[in-house]
């Protein structure tokens, strides 16, 4: 066929809306779950909601007039992107329970030969779109297989563990520990929070959007293209933040306000305040986070986790605590080109022996020695206060352009040229070195295990819808089809 789309979350139906436009109909979305859905699917914890404004977290060609919050929760993001999904016909192309064991790029066909769990196929081009936020991040804690009780990941939510009256501990205090947390505190006996970093928490401008106001959207669609704009250069304000690392005082100013006004006691404040610039981790926003933490039935113990014996955890600084139940709020695989080890080229190296450790990528959407092979959500892209439909409306932009041009030219393959990949990785490091990501004294996600920033994007949004939509043939190698007699 000519298109193979890994993942039905919102990149890959994204992708998959944006064929159909283009008027491809010969592709399949192979998704390994039941259902479409993605992170959104996934991630079910209690209070699992956007940190991004509702307005803005939805594709431009698919606005939603009936967001019943200015930032929608789990469950309706999830009915978005499937009803989304269904008026532009995806479902059809979707292979529900299928699984990419492997991809490899065949020289003499210019072909992929994808491997399945359901037999193999052979597609011209090959898109992955498994987003960053999928494999958990499940830490090796001596004896924590042995723990007597649940143990489950904020992603893989046990809801048939009843948490009313246990005693919990909550390891990690990142996005989502932030939401989860403020559902628990009411119900459990006791809740411990075992936390490395202190993070900024900003209050969240969150609010019920009234029947009349979603019935404006609907009725007069310019108004919710306003809003969108307005939010758009409201968040882009906040950008400027990480790029010029003193304007975060000020946000900064904010953020302790924020905390003071919540926590009375000064002990636990202290513990509570984060010792980094903001902006250099993901930066977090909750209205009942720190009232949550604040209340007598949670103990915060300043430290990381070196064991659990028994249904003891124990910190690394000799704190324990006796729980019932064990919530790991660690995270992701944030770094990990998606399918890293699972696609290959046509020697046979995959993608993260080319990577070791350090994924890279032209304009995040390209691989040299991956021909006919985009990823979307890929390396050095993400920001700290923008939209991730932003971010990824502009790789697909550039992926049907390059696909339109494959088909349309009768090109057999098209592959980014290193010395492109190269020059464009060099000037993206360069411009990383002022932004609050590299100067402000925190260690993060965002940085590799070679200790470089493989995750963020130093400019603008507007320069990286401008500079990543476009599909510039020149920065390829094309091969021209031959025709065999």
């Amino acid at each position: 066929m000519d298109v193979v789309i890994v993942g039905a979350g919102a990149s890959g139906l994204g992708a998959a809306i944006r064929l159909l436009q283009a008027g491809i109909t010969d592709f399949a979305v192979l998704e390994k779950s039941s259902a479409l859905g993605g992170t959104w699917r996934d991630n079910t914890y209690p209070g699992c909601a956007c940190d991004v404004p509702s307005a803005l977290y939805s594709y431009s060609f698919a606005p939603n007039p009936s967001w019943t919050r200015a930032f929608a929760g789990q469950a309706e993001i999830r009915s978005y992107l499937e009803d989304t999904a269904r008026r532009y016909g995806v479902p059809e192309y979707v292979r529900f329970g299928v699984e990419l064991l492997r991809a490899s790029w065949e020289p003499s066909a210019q072909r992929w030969i994808i491997e399945t769990s359901d037999g193999v196929l052979e597609a011209r081009v090959l898109i992955t779109a498994t987003g960053p936020w999928h494999e958990p991040v499940i830490p090796s804690l001596p004896g924590l297989e042995s723990f007597d009780g649940p143990v489950f990941h904020s992603s893989r939510w046990d809801h048939s563990v009843d948490l009313r009256g246990r005693r919990v501990a909550v390891v990690g205090s990142g996005a989502s520990a932030v939401q989860f947390l403020p559902a628990l505190q009411p119900i459990v006996d006791s809740l411990h929070l075992f936390q490395r970093t202190a993070q900024w928490v900003l209050p969240k401008p969150d609010h019920y959007v009234p029947a009349a106001e979603r019935w404006l959207m609907r009725t007069f669609p310019g108004t919710q293209q306003a809003l969108r704009t307005l939010e758009y250069y409201g968040m882009e304000a906040l950008g400027i933040g990480f790029r010029r690392p003193g304007v975060m005082r000020f946000l900064e100013r904010i953020g302790r306000w924020h905390l003071h006004r919540s926590v009375r006691d000064p002990g636990l404040r202290a513990t509570l305040t984060p010792q980094y610039t903001l902006g250099c981790k993901r930066l977090l926003l909750s209205n009942d986070y720190y009232p949550a933490v604040a209340q007598s039935n949670v103990s915060v113990h300043p430290t990381g986790v070196s064991e659990i014996r028994g249904t003891t955890v124990i910190g690394t600084d000799g704190s324990v605590a006796e729980v019932d139940v064990v919530v790991l709020g660690t995270g992701f695989r944030i770094l990990d080109l998606p399918l890293a080890t699972q696609v290959f080229d046509g020697s046979g190296r995959s993608l993260q022996d080319h990577g070791k450790g350090s994924p890279r990528a032209y304009l995040g959407t390209t691989v040299a020695g991956f021909p006919n092979f985009f990823a979307l959500l890929g390396p050095s892209l993400g920001t700290g206060h923008t939209s991730a439909f932003m971010i990824l409306e502009a790789q697909l932009s550039h992926t049907l352009s390059a696909i339109e041009a494959l088909l349309g030219n009768g090109w057999s393959s098209i592959d980014v040229l290193p010395a492109v990949q190269d020059a464009y990785n060099s000037e993206l490091q360069a411009a990383l070195r002022s932004t609050v990501y590299e100067t402000g004294g925190c260690a993060s996600y965002y940085r590799d295990v070679n200790g470089r920033n493989s995750f963020n994007w130093p400019w603008s949004t507007r320069r990286l819808r401008t500079q990543v939509s476009r599909f510039d043939p020149s920065a390829y190698a094309v091969s021209q089809a031959v025709e065999v007699p």
